[in-house]
């Protein structure tokens, strides 16, 4: 009975002493890991503290932020992922598309013959004027411009 009572003390410290010396992994050697998982996304870091993962800098999509916080999840030793990152904004392309007349253009443009430095365009669907004219010039050209009664014209012009 002694016996038995000692081997199971023994048993039982056996046990407790190899659970307490399984070997932790340290901040480090997570952090390389971590590093490692997302080398393949450019502009990305990762710092890990105390297990956990603070994943951080710009991502080209939301689906490619997605897939580095999956690899930093697969980390052995690597408790949580923090999201710190932020995804590019969509470039938004202005289509221009000319929703002036084309003749209200010319009307403008024969208007303006007096004035070579100015030039008319249609940016995002409107009359614009750019150039370079003096403040004479300028009164000028906006009186010519309001007598033709065309609507909004964008005077983007430069005087001098």
């Amino acid at each position: 009975m002694k016996k038995t009572f000692v081997m199971a003390i023994m048993a039982i410290t056996i046990a407790a002493g190899s659970i307490s010396c399984k070997k932790k992994v340290s901040d480090a050697d997570l952090s390389t890991a971590a590093t490692t998982a997302i080398a393949a996304y450019a502009g990305s870091s990762v710092e890990v503290k105390d297990g956990v993962a603070h994943l951080s800098g710009e991502f080209a999509s939301e689906a490619d932020k997605t897939a580095a916080m999956d690899a930093l999840k697969k980390v052995a030793g690597v408790k949580e992922v923090m999201d710190m990152a932020t995804v590019k904004a969509a470039v938004e392309q202005v289509v221009t598309n000319s929703t002036v007349d084309p003749a209200i253009q010319q009307k403008l443009t024969d208007a303006l013959k007096d004035f070579p430095s100015l030039k008319v365009e249609v940016v995002n669907g409107e009359l614009t004027l750019t150039g370079n004219i003096s403040p004479t010039q300028a009164k000028k050209v906006k009186e010519s411009v309001d007598a033709l009664k065309l609507g909004k014209v964008n005077f983007n012009y430069t005087v001098k």
